[in-house]
């Protein structure tokens, strides 16, 4: 078993598997059973596309690049300076969020121990140390990785054998709202919660050694792994409440509290769930952002870690009670890097190489120009429900 692979894999999830996950079935509940799960589905196929898409432009470009290099070597000039812009404003919100997040978390730890210390403090101890992490390099976010993810399947195992065997099929198949309206709006939460294109040009280069087949089946085992955990969580949470209920709750913490009501270690077992999945997703997207920088601006890894968290770190403190809101801009943001760059770069790649009569055999992304077709539609959706 190759374990740089397999340790990739759990970065695409990790990364992927944001402390989002817990409010999904708030979001699909009221649709029922077989909606929710054909939402989910073809939202994960068409971020799984377009990463395939990135990794083909990844590879044709030269391999064990970073998005800045990858863009002016397929886009050109003006294609890096607009993919460079839309990747350090989606890096910087989701960092921004994730500091937030992670802040609120260890200030309520610290206080469980009897040490009480300002929500900027926490903040500002989270992003160095863990920041320190990345830092080290691609190996060092694996290996910690590893760990942690294996400590989110045990918490995740746990509630579901908590939540199994109460589950009533009669909740499962209730419906509370045929709007499919309100359906495609549930899209943009979704979307978010695939979010894990960013960590494609990391994962090549450390990955050097890695056939291209090795390479496409890391990312789609990857992706598979938070589809799975998603259903799972859902499919667990709806057996157990009605959709009224679901639909009735203001935040997460309502859902945890009541299902908790019921399952005594709920409360705890999410609770953990939550902090390792907001540490999964930080770890990967700071990686991608510090290996962004260190190929935009050649510095030593010290000068690479402060250009690489002084700006999520003060925005989080600007902005220390818009968690949400932050996380809503960066969907936007990410339709555009996720779906169209890829694409753009793949078009151009695929162009580049029809015309050299010597042109060496790379992995390409199948489907062909209908798949590029759809892939396109799959943006301009994603692009409606975000705006609706």
């Amino acid at each position: 078993m190759n374990l740089k692979l397999l340790g990739s894999a759990l970065i695409v999830a990790g990364t992927a598997l944001g402390a989002g996950m817990l409010a999904i079935p708030m979001v699909l509940a009221q649709f029922g059973l077989l909606w929710g799960t054909l939402m989910m589905l073809f939202i994960w196929s068409g971020t799984t596309y377009a990463a395939l898409l990135l990794l083909e432009a990844s590879i044709k470009a030269g391999g064990g690049l970073g998005m800045n290099t990858i863009a002016r070597k397929t886009l050109g000039k003006g294609g890096q300076v607009v993919t460079n812009g839309l990747l350090y404003a989606l890096l910087v919100c989701l960092l921004m969020a994730y500091i937030i997040g992670a802040g609120d978390l260890v200030k309520k730890m610290m206080s469980s121990l009897g040490a009480e210390l300002t929500m900027m403090q926490c903040q500002i101890a989270f992003a160095l140390i863990a920041g320190i992490v990345v830092a080290a390099g691609t190996a060092a976010v694996d290996k910690l990785n590893r760990v942690l993810f294996a400590i989110m399947v045990v918490m995740l195992g746990l509630t579901l054998v908590s939540l199994v065997p109460t589950i009533s099929v009669e909740n499962l198949l209730e419906a509370s709202s045929d709007s499919k309206i309100d359906l495609i709006k549930t899209s943009s939460v979704l979307f978010t919660s695939f979010g894990f294109v960013v960590v494609i040009p990391s994962l090549v280069t450390y990955n050097e050694d890695a056939t291209h087949k090795q390479l496409r089946n890391m990312i789609i085992g990857g992706s598979c792994i938070p589809l799975v955990s998603y259903l799972f969580w859902l499919y667990a949470a709806m057996g157990n409440l009605s959709a009224e209920q679901m639909t009735s709750f203001a935040n997460v913490s309502e859902l945890i509290a009541t299902l908790g009501a019921e399952h005594n270690m709920i409360k705890l077992v999410l609770s953990v769930f939550t902090g390792l999945a907001l540490l999964t997703s930080f770890l990967g997207v700071a990686m991608a952002l510090f290996d962004q920088n260190a190929d935009a601006f050649k510095q030593n890894r010290a000068v690479t870690y402060v250009l690489t968290f002084i700006l999520p770190l003060m925005g989080a403190l600007w902005a220390a009670d818009q968690f949400l809101a932050v996380l809503g801009y960066a969907g936007i943001i990410l339709v555009f890097l996720a779906i169209f760059v890829p694409m753009a770069m793949t078009i151009k790649v695929r162009r580049l190489q029809s015309v050299q009569e010597d042109a060496v055999e790379y992995y390409q992304a199948g489907g062909g120009q209908l798949a590029l077709g759809m892939s396109f539609l799959f943006g301009c959706f994603l692009l409606a429900a975000e705006l609706i």
